[in-house]
């Protein structure tokens, strides 16, 4: 598929469908999580080819702590193990990684893991992959407000000052663009405590395919049905950015 626009400079993804993939499959819960990263070096593919500059991934939110204990060790053992084999391939593509979430539920081990791949890949310039790992957005909201309520308590800042522009900024996602367009997959159709601030004005595309089997050409598509958009961020009349 050709390339078209505009395109967004930021696509947050979530990653629905492992389990029911692995079901329709006969197969653990595991191996559709490990059958979901092709996928992910798809959509990065993808992004590249298109010129997309950021990429979030929802991997593993708080709620997923409540699965059963050998999914979340399988999850663990996953991430790590693709943590060391994944490096080199992004660090030649260029791919910058970088962590949103609370890391501090984590092994010793997983948190080692994550600061290795952020500093092995932090000179990648062509595009940033946004791990959300132990992420939910109504947790990133309360740790952002104790900043702010410190800062204020430390009478380094005005409570009357705290305008939009500090709350974004204190945000695990600062210094990053708002995401133009959030893909879901499986058919679900909702946001599940993903980006809530963040995603205020982007677009949605809810394809019916299980993440396992998501392409670059269903990547294609969903940036085909984004350029179709009109963007009003609450304005009248087309106005993109």
């Amino acid at each position: 598929m050709s390339i078209v626009e505009p395109i967004p400079q930021h696509v947050a993804v979530i990653m629905d469908g492992n389990g029911r993939w692995a079901e329709r499959h006969g197969r653990e819960r595991a191996e559709g999580h490990a059958a979901g990263i092709e996928p992910m070096r798809a959509t990065l593919r993808a992004a590249q080819r298109h010129g997309v500059k950021y990429v979030t991934f929802y991997a593993f939110s708080t709620e997923n702590w409540g699965r059963p204990a050998a999914e979340v060790d399988a999850l663990m053992e996953l991430l790590c193990c693709c943590v060391a084999s994944e490096t080199p391939d992004l660090q030649r593509q260029g791919v910058r990684v970088r962590i949103i979430g609370d890391r501090s539920r984590f092994s010793e081990k997983v948190r080692s893991s994550l600061d290795r791949i952020e500093a092995d890949t932090a000179a990648g310039e062509t595009l940033t992959m946004v791990l959300a790992l132990n992420y939910s957005s109504r947790d990133e909201l309360r740790r952002a407000v104790c900043r702010l309520a410190g800062e204020a308590a430390a009478g380094r800042l005005a409570p009357e000052a705290i305008d939009e522009r500090c709350i974004a900024a204190a945000l695990d996602t600062h210094g990053m663009p708002d995401p133009d367009l959030v893909i879901r997959t499986s058919g679900e159709q909702r946001l599940s405590n993903f980006l809530l601030w963040q995603a205020a004005y982007a677009e949605f595309y809810f394809p019916e395919v299980l993440w396992p089997d998501f392409t670059e050409e269903e990547f294609d598509r969903a940036l085909a049905v984004y350029a179709r958009r009109d963007r009003r961020f609450g304005l009248v009349g087309e106005t993109r950015r």
